[in-house]
């Protein structure tokens, strides 16, 4: 009932303001309901200086919550498994893993018996320095790995100050959560009849939440910055995971529209499903192999729905992090034989260990370097380290016995360094003969072309090697001498360069002219707007995250070789990428209305 203030009518409820916000569209799908708001912001706990008398119980203090965290993570498991997701358990098996953390574990310890400091100063200490590691790194797929620690550190802070959180797995109505921030775990948690969607201040494409809101088909826009700051519980959302939009109390007009919209997309989607099955084949019939990039074998599932043939790039640095020894032969070979065989009859693309300069891992030796971007890392660190790498590689040989396993080396910059690391393989061929191993010593080898001295050097390169395949996220970073994690030059980042363009037709033309295939598995395999254009230039194979596969094999469809060599033609011979981007985007939207944008 409305109230009155000295005789000013009011209505029951406060007219909140209606606030737009754009974000970083990580999960698509357009949602319209209530608010939920989670807390899940950071806790800082207050410097404490401590009596030496006191040190054995803050020590205990910390065990006591590390084994409480455990226990946590163990209930979230189970529920996980009595509700029918226990696909994500892995996710709790990592955590549980770095509660294991050397770094985690001894060096908070330290800093409570040497610096006197208590238990939850000195464990906010560590995580901050853990978080350092990954921090800062200019590769997305490593800089979001230390959410994973940040949510693991959050979890047994709040245990050791007594905090506890709204469990999202109890949630019984139809909202969109808002939070601060959201670990895998509370995603994997989210009933997908109740939670329509989430939003949260942080967060990026590539991290293990975002990963799994796809996977459960969950709309989620993330890195917000502050709609925790400016949403109240209860408050009207529209939440557009396709362009990343959030609106905060829309008007009528807005509700109806993207309700609309709404409907629109669920007929888009159903259309775009139906490629999943498809081969992957142009207008004219070419086939073009489409894969998935993965790093963890629970994704494979996922892979095979989406329709991946097989798999492009196999990130192997997650068997490194989190951990305080280096992974041995055996866990290689059997992490190996499970991927090959779980993909089977597929192929898989195992990259070998890329790490080194800004992207860390606890067991691998490594010094701080003043440019690591141009340092030790990926091959250079595999060569400086050949026991490491022949490690890993007598694991590959061993496990391609399944015979549909190939190898790639990342970051060669010529042949040179190409040399040596086949050197190194032809080693681990030794070695394993020597033991009277089983292995296949007839295993396709290929280079990663990320470095335009590579590019520039492809021809000799393929005179060496089986495939070529082209990891353009450090390729246009390297060939535009920028950092993209540097916000004053980010803008400088251009997959449609013609500078990288015309990298990429001279690696294809000497894959061409050497008969060998040749791919691209960076980001630009899965954007439709590039999808012709590396066509054209000769590019074979693309390679790409498993949700983006359906909308490619669309485009693939629509459109002939032919046509895709005449857009290639053409945008060579332009000077900037704002004249290429034009015109391929012109070009599809007047040939193909809708394609860029199912909603338009």
């Amino acid at each position: 009932m409305a109230k009155t203030i000295e005789g000013i009518k009011l209505p029951s409820r406060l007219v909140r303001p209606r606030v737009e916000l754009k974000g970083i569209p990580v999960s698509p799908g357009i949602v319209i309901g209530r608010a939920y708001l989670v807390d899940r912001r950071k806790v800082k706990p207050p410097e404490q200086i401590i009596e030496p008398e006191q040190v054995e119980g803050e020590i205990s203090r910390f065990h006591a919550a590390i084994e409480e965290s455990r226990d946590q993570l163990l209930a979230v498991k189970k529920h996980y498994e009595a509700n029918n997701v226990g696909d994500y358990g892995y996710l709790v098996d990592v955590n549980l893993l770095m509660l294991k953390d050397n770094m985690l574990v001894k060096e908070t310890e330290r800093i409570i018996k040497d610096e006197l400091h208590s238990a939850d100063w000195a464990l906010w200490q560590v995580i901050g320095k853990i978080k350092e590691l990954f921090g800062g790194i200019d590769d997305e797929y490593f800089s979001d790995r230390q959410n994973d620690i940040d949510h693991l550190g959050e979890r047994i802070l709040r245990n050791l100050v007594g905090l506890r959180v709204k469990m999202i797995k109890d949630i019984s109505e139809d909202v969109i959560v808002v939070a601060h921030d959201l670990s895998p775990m509370d995603t994997a948690q989210m009933d997908v009849k109740m939670v329509k969607g989430f939003v949260t201040d942080l967060g990026g494409r590539t991290s293990h939440t975002a990963i799994l809101a796809r996977a459960l088909g969950i709309p989620a826009t993330v890195g917000l910055e502050h709609v925790t700051d400016v949403v109240t519980g209860g408050d009207q959302m529209i939440l557009d995971g396709i362009s990343g939009t959030i609106i905060i109390n829309p008007t009528g007009e807005e509700v109806t529209l993207y309700r609309e919209r709404d409907k629109q997309y669920k007929e888009f989607l159903k259309e775009l499903d139906s490629y999943s099955g498809l081969p992957a084949r142009t207008l004219d019939g070419v086939n073009i192999k489409v894969c998935a990039n993965v790093e963890l074998i629970e994704e494979i599932k996922t892979i095979k729905r989406y329709g991946a043939e097989g798999i492009g790039l196999y990130r192997t640095e997650f068997l490194y992090l989190n951990r305080d020894e280096l992974p041995t032969e055996e866990e290689h070979y059997e992490t190996y034989l499970k991927f090959a065989e779980a993909v089977a009859p597929e192929r898989l693309t195992i990259r070998t260990l890329d790490l080194g300069g800004d992207k860390v891992a606890h067991s691998v030796p490594l010094e701080e370097e003043a440019n690591p971007a141009l340092g030790l890392r990926s091959i250079r660190l595999c060569l400086k380290e050949p026991e490491i790498f022949k490690t890993q590689l007598r694991g590959i040989l061993r496990a391609g016995v399944k015979k549909n396993i190939r190898v790639m080396f990342p970051m060669v910059s010529g042949v040179w360094e190409l040399n040596q690391a086949l050197a190194l393989l032809e080693e681990a061929k030794a070695e394993l003969r020597e033991r009277g191993d089983i292995f296949n010593d007839d295993m396709d080898v290929g280079v990663m072309i990320e470095v335009p001295s590579a590019a520039l050097m492809a021809d000799k390169i393929c005179e060496k090697v089986d495939f070529l395949s082209i990891g353009t996220n450090d390729l246009i970073q390297y060939a535009l001498a920028i950092d993209r994690v540097n916000e004053h030059v980010a803008y400088l980042y251009e997959p449609l360069h013609p500078a990288v363009l015309r990298l990429i037709k001279i690696s294809a033309d000497a894959a061409r002219s050497a008969g060998i295939p040749i791919a691209v598995c960076g980001e630009m395999a899965g954007d439709e707007l590039y999808t012709l254009i590396l066509l054209g230039l000769g590019i074979e194979e693309l390679s790409m995250h498993s949700v983006s596969i359906p909308k490619i094999k669309r485009v693939l469809s629509l459109a002939s070789m032919e046509e895709a060599r005449e857009i290639s033609a053409e945008v060579l011979k332009m000077a900037t990428a704002t004249e290429v981007h034009d015109f391929v985007e012109d070009h599809l939207k007047q040939k193909f209305p809708g394609l860029l944008d199912p909603l338009q």
